[in-house]
């Protein structure tokens, strides 16, 4: 028998269903005289398995930047919060002055982590969600 390499052998765990598999990790545990708890629970969340779901879940990648107040430097704020969206100073005033709202939604961390700097930088109080 031809051996295996790692990603062929993971690519024959993906085929099989929730049962096969864990009647293969028995078999394993049995064999080797081991213990598969902590590798058992990584392979129930494998996507197509139906506990991809809830391991997305758990690590979020989007975020909302939500202005929960604009601090002594208003216009400043304005400033920062043009440069962050595609508002006109109207609007940009407008969601400065009816705080909280949110100024950008559905970014990435990095994303979302330099908008809160540039704002708390301009004197805001800021909220990542």
């Amino acid at each position: 028998m031809a051996k295996l390499s790692q990603d062929e052998l993971l690519a024959q765990f993906e085929e099989m269903t929730l049962i096969e598999l864990s009647e293969f990790v028995k078999k394993f545990e049995e064999k080797f005289d081991v213990e598969a708890a902590a590798p058992a629970a990584v392979v129930a969340a494998a996507p197509g398995q139906g506990g991809g779901a809830a391991a997305a879940e758990e690590e979020q990648d989007e975020f909302d930047v939500v202005l929960t107040g604009a601090g002594d430097k208003k216009i400043q704020v304005i400033k920062v919060v043009r440069e962050l969206t595609s508002l006109g100073l109207k609007e940009a005033k407008d969601l400065v002055d009816n705080t909280p709202k949110p100024v950008l939604e559905k970014v990435n961390k990095e994303a979302a982590a330099k908008a809160k700097e540039s704002l708390e930088g301009a004197g805001a109080s800021v909220e990542v969600k």
